[in-house]
This record gives structure tokens, C-alpha cells and sequence, in this order.
């Protein structure tokens, strides 16, 4: 877990990198509050995990306040206000997929990304939904 208020992702990804080492930075409440009944924390990390692993991607799980520990490829950030946390993350990489269906977030957050998933469509992908 990295701690509230940590350091982003460093790095810039170098020329050619592969698409699978590209970071996911994900906007936990979002995905869990997007399917009903919501998913719990324990749950979203536990299913990103297994995600992570089976697409060989680093996942960066990210909570307002408190958060369960990551596990695997699936890291979780206990960050003061996840969308800020992540647009600075974002700032620091130079590609990467983010995980939103917040419209400024992913204003703030979306200029490099590789890919932009919606909240909704990644929690049914985890859950192994259509």
C-alpha cells in the first residue's frame, strides 16, 4: 500500500515499452459504487488482483481515506482525494490506462493515457460480465 499523501509512480515509460507494463491507475469508489449491489473494498481488491495477474498488469487501486491491503500485481493508495492523487500520478507517466467514469477526472487525468475504461464496464469486466 502506499501511504496517504505518497510519492506518485515515478518514471517515464521508455520508447517501446510494452502495453502490458503500462500502469492501471483506478478510481476504486468509481468502479465500486458503478454495479449494484456495490462491491465491497475487499472484494475490488481481491477481483483486480486476479485481473491484474491473468492480463500481466500493474494495478494502482486508488481509495479516499483508508484502504485495504493490496495484493499480487494490485496495489492499493490510501490518497486524501483519490482524483487528485491519480492526476498527479498521471502527470509523472508518460502512458498508462486509466480506470474512471468521472467526466473531470478524466479530463485531468486522461491527456496520455493509452486507454480510458469507464468504471462501470471495468467492475463488470472483473466480475466476468459482458
Amino acid at each position: 500500500m502506499v501511504a496517504p499523501g505518497g510519492e506518485a509512480p515515478a518514471g517515464a515509460s521508455p520508447p517501446g515499452r510494452a502495453s502490458s507494463d503500462l500502469p492501471v491507475l483506478v478510481d476504486a469508489e468509481n468502479v465500486r459504487r458503478s454495479v449494484w449491489p456495490n462491491l465491497s473494498e475487499g472484494r475490488l481488491v481481491d477481483l483486480c488482483a486476479g485481473w491484474a495477474e491473468r492480463h500481466g498488469r500493474r494495478v494502482l487501486l486508488v481509495f479516499d481515506g483508508g484502504c485495504p491491503e493490496g495484493r499480487g500485481r494490485c496495489e492499493t493508495v490510501a490518497a486524501p482525494d483519490a482524483d487528485d492523487w491519480i492526476a498527479d500520478a498521471a502527470a509523472t507517466l508518460d502512458r498508462y490506462w486509466l480506470v474512471t467514469s468521472d467526466r473531470e477526472l478524466h479530463r485531468r487525468a486522461g491527456g496520455r493515457a493509452a486507454r480510458v475504461i469507464g468504471g462501470g464496464s471495468f467492475a463488470r469486466e472483473l466480475q466476468g460480465g459482458p
